[in-house]
């Protein structure tokens, strides 16, 4: 399979990219620290989907799935807590965590179609 054609590793990698472009205001201190672990965070989402679409089963991939909604949980909370430290301002968070959260049902889905192929 390949991942570029999945409409959640699509939507994911745009995420991506979206909080490194946000994360470049981010204080200088910051940058071993909360910058350094939302980037961390959000790019695990689209770099698990593709490596799972990279194995060899569909057991192999929900496991990877998995991994990306945790992944997405991590960097919601993330989000939410640079807002809190007004990193971000509350417009540009708030579609963030839309976008994450849109994400993380995408990803559920997925785990629900790969589940139901893997118990057949």
């Amino acid at each position: 399979k390949d991942f570029r054609t999945l409409t959640v590793w699509q939507k994911s990698h745009k995420l991506a990219v979206k909080v490194y472009m946000v994360t470049q205001g981010f204080p200088k201190e910051e940058l071993y620290g909360l910058t350094s672990q939302l980037r961390r965070s959000i790019v695990s989402i689209p770099t698990n989907i593709a490596e799972g679409c990279g194995r060899g089963s569909d057991k192999d991939f929900a496991k990877f799935t998995q991994i990306a909604i945790g992944s997405a949980s991590e960097s919601e909370y993330l989000i939410l807590l640079s807002n809190e430290l007004k990193y971000i301002g509350d417009g540009i968070a708030s579609e963030l965590i839309d976008d994450v959260c849109e994400t993380k049902k995408m990803l559920t889905s997925l785990l629900k179609s790969l589940h139901k192929s893997t118990s057949n």
